[in-house]
């Protein structure tokens, strides 16, 4: 896309939202996101885009507005000046701008936040990249050499697999997974909260860059500096703009990177969150497994990243079934007749419902069992008694399911998903 093109949408869009390298509170004040939205839904009730509103046909239909104070407006309106002077320095810099209406604009953020969507974005690098998902590893910015370790492991086997990185660009953990992303040849993605143009300059960035394998974005102004609200706000872009998220380490229930795991769990359209649970486990992290998420695979991640992700998330909708299904074999929630369940994973189950709790959990047992893993090991994954599992794996050898190895024992699952 041309860095120095502006539709006529995205110049309203900015000049009604952007500081255009003022403070925020700076008269006349910007909107804020929110206050945007409801000026949005407005136009669309008069059938008006925002490029209308820089003619005056438009501009006498906005004395009708009382949403805001029409002064303000018509203000922010007029910093027609003031825009290009702000626009001929971001490109300048190699940057470049895209409205919420425009076709370059990431669809996942429209899909995944809906009216929450940043209003524009500033950019430096390859837009493509917005669109290519990938997994965003997010956490604290004091980090540990066990933490970068872990850290630059999974981001440089993800670079390896062809899984984009996505992070926010702070120090700590998200720096560190995005240089060594590129460091292996793989594609990143930096929603940064602050500082963008300064970002884009730098020496550690240029080359990826330049190379169309690095892509830096920001909501808030390019010379902005750090703002507790901007760091906050961007995580569920970086959440949205990918499909899988890790969390190395979050402190427990203060911080960034705590506010956006428990709010993605909270969230509708949410994507599949991890934490890590090899070595030293923050507190944090702890209590986010028991809100929801989910454990990252441990190392080594040198094969099938991506499905053993999938394969995860798989085993947890089984488990929940099998739950359900065991449940009502003690009479709770039982359903009035048989033919009212339904077979939990069409590879392994039988036509009919299961009959007892072995057939119920075992497609739980095999989806866990896609890679070799030992007794104890596959016992915590399930939080299962240890001498019921060994009885349940024993079966399923006898059934042909699983395989057993030894030297080390292991057992792997025959049924492959």
């Amino acid at each position: 896309m041309s860095s120095h093109h502006l539709t006529p949408d995205t110049q309203a869009i900015l000049l009604l939202c952007a500081s255009l390298g003022n403070s925020r509170d700076t008269y006349p004040q910007p909107l804020n996101l929110g206050e945007y939205h409801s000026l949005a839904k407005w136009l669309v009730t008069q059938k008006l885009r925002p490029a209308d509103l820089l003619e005056s046909s438009g501009q006498n239909l906005l004395q009708t507005c009382d949403l805001f104070n029409l002064d303000r407006l018509e203000s922010l309106l007029a910093r027609g000046m003031m825009l290009a002077l702000a626009v001929e320095k971001w490109t300048s810099k190699g940057l470049w701008i895209v409205g919420r209406g425009d076709p370059d604009y990431p669809d996942r953020l429209r899909q995944k936040l809906g009216s929450h969507a940043p209003a524009f974005l500033y950019g430096v690098g390859d837009i493509r990249l917005l669109s290519q998902g990938g997994l965003a590893i997010v956490g604290s910015r004091n980090i540990d050499e066990e933490g970068i370790e872990y850290t630059s492991g999974v981001a440089d086997n993800c670079a390896r697999q062809g899984i984009q990185i996505v992070s926010g660009g702070a120090r700590g953990v998200d720096t560190t997974a995005m240089l060594a992303a590129i460091a292996a040849g793989g594609n990143a993605v930096g929603i940064l909260a602050d500082s963008l143009a300064k970002a884009a300059v730098s020496g550690k960035y240029r080359s990826a860059i330049q190379e169309q394998r690095l892509t830096l974005v920001s909501a808030v102004d390019p010379q902005a500096g750090f703002n507790v609200g901007n760091a906050m706000g961007r995580n569920k872009y970086i959440y949205a703009l990918s499909n899988y998220g890790l969390v190395v380490n979050a402190d427990y229930n203060k911080g960034g990177t705590w506010a956006g795991a428990v709010e993605l769990l909270k969230s509708e359209k949410s994507i599949p969150l991890f934490v890590k649970t090899d070595g030293k486990i923050s507190p944090g992290n702890k209590q986010l497994i028991q809100l929801g998420a989910n454990e990252f695979p441990p190392a080594p991640w040198h094969h099938n990243l991506e499905q053993r992700l999938q394969a995860t998330i798989d085993a947890k909708t089984v488990k929940t079934e099998a739950i359900q299904c065991s449940l009502s074999f003690d009479g709770i929630d039982s359903p009035k007749n048989s033919a009212d369940v339904e077979p939990i994973d069409s590879k392994v189950a039988k036509t009919t419902s299961p009959t007892n709790i072995y057939e119920a959990v075992l497609p739980l047992i095999l989806s866990s069992l896609q890679q070799p893993a030992d007794v104890k090991s596959l016992a915590a994954q399930l939080d299962v008694n240890h001498t019921q599992l060994q009885n349940w794996l024993k079966k399923a050898v006898d059934d042909g399911r699983v395989t057993k190895t030894t030297k080390p024992v292991k057992y792997v699952s025959k049924v492959r998903s």
